[in-house]
Formats: C-alpha cells, sequence, structure tokens
C-alpha cells in the first residue's frame, strides 16, 4: 500500500471518527475551486457521501477558471453543492469604507465567507470541515476567524506540496492541480507571490526546520535560502497566536486552557 493510499485511509476514518463522536452526521465544505478544498471535499465524500455538502461562496474577484474547477469537481465526484454569494456583503462593506487595502478586503471576504459557512453548517445541523494545509498553518497565513476556522480539519498536518500529491492520487482534475495557488481575495491575487517564493521552496526549509528540528544554522548547512529561512522563521512565531485558543487571564484555581483542560471528546 502506497503513502498516499494509506493516508486517504486514515483521513477518512479520522473524519468519521471525529465528526460522528460529536452525534452529528452531517458535514460543510467551502469549495472554492482550489486544490486544498477539493481535497477536501474529495476526502469527505468518501467519509461521509450525501451527508457532504459543499458551499461555493464567490465574490466580484473570483476568476472564472475558479468557478469553472469547482462545478468541474463537483460533476467529476458526485458532490452535493450550492452556491451562497459574498459579494452583496463584500460590496456593500466595500462602500461604506473607502479606504480598504487589499489585506483588510481579503480578511473580510475570508470572514464573511466562514460566516456564510457556520450559518449553514447551523441550519444544516453540520459540522465545518477545515481547509488549510501545514504551510499556511506554520507561517500564519491564514485569516483568524475566517479561512482558519473549523471543527475538524483533516489536512493540517498536510505542507502544501504533499496536499498537491495526494491530489493527484485521488484524481482531482488536472486544471486544479496545475494552476498557481490563489484564494480570490482580491484581483489578481496569488499564494506565492505573497509569500515570495514556492511552496515546494518554502516546504523543503520547513521540513527540516518544523520536523527535523534542525537549527537555523544546520537548515542553511543543507542549501536551504538563509533570507527565505530567517522569514519562515519569523513568520512562524509571530503567527504562533493564531494557531491557539485565545489566551485567559487567570484568576481562580480552575481556569479554561490552563488547569481544566478536559479531552476535546470527554463525555459523561
Amino acid at each position: 500500500m502506497g503513502k498516499y493510499s494509506q493516508i486517504t485511509d486514515y483521513l477518512t476514518l479520522f473524519l468519521d471518527n471525529e465528526v460522528k463522536k460529536t452525534g452529528i452526521q452531517k458535514v460543510v465544505v467551502g469549495l472554492s475551486g482550489g486544490l486544498d478544498s477539493a481535497v477536501v471535499a474529495v476526502l469527505a465524500q468518501k467519509a461521509f457521501g450525501n451527508n457532504l455538502l459543499c458551499v461555493k461562496m464567490p465574490s466580484h474577484y473570483s476568476s472564472q477558471s475558479s468557478l469553472d474547477d469547482a462545478q468541474e469537481l463537483c460533476a467529476d465526484f458526485g458532490l452535493n453543492a450550492i452556491t451562497c454569494s459574498i459579494e452583496p456583503m463584500l460590496v456593500a462593506y466595500e462602500k461604506m469604507n473607502q479606504d480598504l487595502n487589499n489585506l483588510r478586503k481579503g480578511n473580510f471576504s475570508s470572514r464573511m465567507r466562514m460566516a456564510t459557512l457556520f450559518d449553514i453548517s447551523a441550519k444544516e445541523n453540520a459540522l465545518v470541515l477545515g481547509t488549510s494545509n501545514k504551510s499556511e498553518l506554520m507561517l500564519g497565513y491564514g485569516t483568524l476567524y475566517g479561512d482558519l476556522a473549523s471543527a475538524v480539519n483533516p489536512i493540517g498536518d498536510l505542507y502544501k506540496s504533499e496536499v498537491f500529491e495526494l491530489a493527484e492520487y485521488l484524481g482531482v482534475s488536472k486544471s486544479i492541480i496545475k494552476k498557481p495557488p490563489s484564494a480570490d481575495l482580491w484581483d489578481g491575487q496569488s499564494d506565492e507571490a505573497d509569500l515570495g517564493y514556492t511552496y515546494a521552496q518554502l516546504d523543503a526549509a520547513m521540513k527540516l526546520y518544523v520536523d527535523e528540528r534542525l537549527s537555523r544554522e544546520e537548515v542553511i548547512e543543507q542549501g536551504i535560502d538563509e533570507k527565505m529561512l530567517d522569514m519562515i522563521i519569523k513568520r512562524i512565531f509571530r503567527n504562533h497566536f493564531k494557531r491557539k485558543m485565545p489566551v485567559i487571564a487567570k484568576l481562580t484555581s480552575r481556569t479554561l486552557n490552563h488547569d481544566f483542560n478536559y479531552p476535546r471528546d470527554i463525555t459523561l
């Protein structure tokens, strides 16, 4: 059994177990037409079948290719999907805030999508599945309470380069696999342009620094670009707060996330 066959089997069982132990049977996934959401949707369909609902949430910044790719994925895998555009909400907010720069515009779009997705999850009595990969999580390349929000995330321990390979194994269309990663948060937005390096370059460095726990000097000795590595290290530590629950000031003997730490799936 190959690596991605084992990963697929494990993640399918992981999703089924983590969702159903809550007593909930359904899941929702925000489907963008990009790689990460495509992989999560295909994995979720394996686990939940028709109890998966994919939600497409385009705006006026969404590229036609993303819309086409999302539609093709649904057709290829028989995914249940609905469309809930965030364009009216985003246009209204843009009119109220003429000074919006791309960062604020992108964050607001991401949070409107997640607000929409969580509202649909409440309507459907479903859990929201996350689509952030390990590369994004380590670098803090995501919006707090936006795309970083979810109930269960099956791909958070897979680097982006591994998600590409898993997508190949799962049979995701070449149009999704081959296109430059983008969240379509504003015109011409590109993940790798934002980060300044390709995911292949970033992942190679993070596997050494994060997974193998090599020192900065040892990573550089492996031929990794020093400037890029320093950027990675800075982002890992600067954005650590995005990977944690909000810190609570301790005032009593039993404080949440300090010394009141039951397992997530505890039952009576």
